[in-house]
């Protein structure tokens, strides 16, 4: 089968440059659907950009005289995925206590309480159904608290070990093993990542994988992940035995599937199965439908990868607390893909989690009591993702 052409004359420094230019504010104006204004940046005034049927023309040299799509272009592609307001966000509120579980109804008295080992938990009657129930939802036929289990999970993810976790709880009275609190991660790991799949969060169209060596079991494996280059939303990963001969195509599929779309730009290294896997998932005879593949990158300079080498370093220290993995499918990888996307506040988003700057809101004080109600509450599902054409 012969290989699909495709144009080579993309410019990967004025991609770049016109991702630059979409972040800063007023560098472009909107006239219409088809026609926009962009500040020249030596100061020469404005330059038009006009979208003609599939191709678009811009009034600058670079393009008149050079025919290629020059970063004027590029900038207004950006700039309509980077200033769009999120139309589809997704809002996760705490569980409504006032509400009777089984028919809805807001009559409810107390009616005692149940005596659990770690903690008593409030007793409920609904005066509309009769019924008596605990509101414990996500959390049933355990003995220890909601808040219990989530300040373990909070403690381990941000660092501590499981049997520092242990020590921690028992100085709070609570006396539970270290397999306990495994047990507790491996549980509600699998219950919200099956809710969370099922929402799509509103990424931006550049996006940056790596891979990261890890021990699992005491042999060498690696980790691919695939980040959202504008908002840090870690969107996709999978472990492999080895670095080189690892077919990256399934961490661009999963990734397609969770964004519902593919995006304009990738930035990778110089690794040859994300150029095997770019070539037969993003890539088409098209630069309008075409994603640019950025893999000349470097520690410094323009083209690099400083956002993915940071989230490498949190999977890093994680793993260094562990002294490694104890099995490829461990729900410890997914467990810390929530945290980082929902729970951790990240100081270049301002504060926010990734899961905010992609129009997906947790809210309640506690946001792993909000997520593992909301996943156990069939009423509170979301819709199906979007699956990309």
């Amino acid at each position: 089968m012969s290989e699909v052409p495709f144009p080579r004359e993309i410019d990967e420094g004025r991609v770049m440059r016109g991702q630059e230019i979409a972040k800063l504010e007023g560098q472009i104006k909107r006239v219409d659907d088809t026609t926009y204004q962009v500040n020249s940046q030596s100061g020469h005034g404005l330059y038009t950009v006009v979208r003609k049927t599939r191709d678009w023309r811009c009034s600058c040299p670079d393009h008149i005289y050079r025919e290629i799509k020059c970063k004027h272009i590029w900038a207004v592609q950006f700039s309509q995925t980077l200033r769009k307001t999120v139309s589809e966000s997704v809002v996760i509120k705490p569980l409504d206590m006032q509400v009777c579980v089984y028919c809805g109804s807001k009559s409810l008295v107390k009616d005692g309480v149940r005596h659990n080992k770690n903690g008593d938990i409030q007793r409920f009657t609904c005066k509309s159904c009769g019924k008596r129930f605990v509101r414990n939802m996500g959390f049933e036929h355990l003995k220890a608290t909601p808040q219990i289990v989530t300040n373990a999970l909070q403690l381990y993810f941000t660092g501590e070990s499981l049997r520092n976790v242990r020590k921690f709880l028992l100085l709070q009275g609570v006396k539970v093993s270290h397999q306990t609190i495994y047990n507790w991660i491996a549980k509600f790991t699998a219950l919200m990542a099956k809710y969370l799949d099922k929402i799509t969060p509103q990424v931006s169209d550049v996006w940056r994988a790596d891979e990261l060596y890890l021990k699992v079991k005491g042999n060498m494996k690696y980790l691919f992940a695939m980040m959202d280059d504008e908002t840090r939303f870690w969107i996709a990963q999978e472990v492999a035995d080895s670095k080189y001969a690892h077919d990256a195509r399934h961490l661009f599929q999963a990734a397609k599937i969770v964004a519902g779309k593919k995006p304009n730009v990738l930035v990778t290294d110089g690794l040859r199965s994300y150029h095997e896997a770019w070539m037969k998932e993003f890539r088409t005879s098209k630069h309008d439908t075409s994603t640019v593949h950025i893999s000349h990158i470097t520690l410094t300079g323009e083209h690099h990868n400083n956002k993915m080498e940071r989230m490498n370093g949190e999977v890093r220290d994680r793993e260094k607390v562990m002294r490694g993995l104890k099995k490829p499918d461990t729900p410890i990888l997914t467990g810390y893909q929530i945290f980082h996307n929902y729970i951790r506040p990240h100081e270049a988003l301002e504060g926010k989690t990734p899961a905010d700057a992609c129009g997906i809101e947790v809210q309640g004080e506690n946001k792993w009591v909000t997520l593992i109600e909301n996943a156990a509450y069939p009423e509170h599902r979301v819709p199906s993702k979007r699956h990309p054409t």
